[in-house]
């Protein structure tokens, strides 16, 4: 069994309060290189809905059943009060798989991060089967001085650990729509449409440059759909 968390936003923004009109006036939060401009008050974006180790958090999570093939057996939905047994980075939890384990991650190598680890390795065995579009693009880190300048640009190591994160909430956003489909609740889709012929064209014409070629029948496929909810 697989449980993905997140804040439940809705135990302290109600619906229809001026909290929840103004986020929707907002549309979402705004990320700068040094700074957030947020939806919602700090107070509950960096704090009430924040997860922080030892403490109770309302939270809206996904139990999913996973088979060996790595295939969705089940799921169910639960309002939850969520306790963090630690706040681990990328780094920091990757390090401990890895056999170098600190003195947070150790108790947490047999009990959590193993068998994370683990559904994670049986997730890629049906996403392989699958092979879908896979943009594995680098993130990059802008360095700005003291004055707010562009210094520099990094690209941190993508390390197993965010594609680990990545596919569970891929997989969480599967079972929400499936969920709101079941109730034939309103429900947001967003369409990548197939390439026109002048832009498969195009992509020919570069790939030709670089002495490769791209198969027009995938290239012209059908739609591929993914879907979002707002609660």
């Amino acid at each position: 069994m697989l449980t993905v968390a997140i804040a439940d936003v809705a135990y302290y923004v109600r619906a229809g309060s001026t909290l929840d009109r103004e986020a929707e006036t907002r549309g979402n939060s705004v990320y700068f290189p040094d700074r957030v401009v947020p939806m919602l008050p700090e107070r509950i974006s960096n704090d009430l809905c924040s997860l922080k180790a030892g403490e109770d958090r309302p939270a809206l999570a996904v139990r999913m059943i996973l088979g060996a093939d790595g295939r969705k057996r089940r799921h169910t939905f639960h309002r939850v009060m969520m306790r963090s047994a630690a706040k681990l980075s990328y780094e920091q939890a990757q390090a401990a798989i890895d056999g170098h384990a600190d003195e947070t991650t150790e108790p947490l190598l047999k009990v959590a991060l193993e068998p994370l680890y683990a559904a994670h390795r049986a997730i890629k065995l049906e996403r392989a089967e699958r092979d879908p579009l896979d943009l594995d693009l680098p993130e990059r880190k802008l360095i700005l001085d003291s004055d707010g300048k562009l210094v520099g640009v990094r690209w941190p190591e993508r390390l197993e650990a965010h594609r680990l994160i990545e596919e569970f909430m891929i997989l969480a956003n599967v079972a929400a729509a499936e969920t709101l489909e079941a109730a034939q609740s309103p429900l947001i889709y967003r369409a990548h449409d197939a390439p026109s012929p002048e832009k498969v064209g195009e992509l020919s014409n570069f790939l030709a440059t670089l002495a490769s070629s791209s198969p027009r029948a995938s290239a012209c496929g059908p739609p591929i759909s993914t879907a979002s909810y707002r609660r």
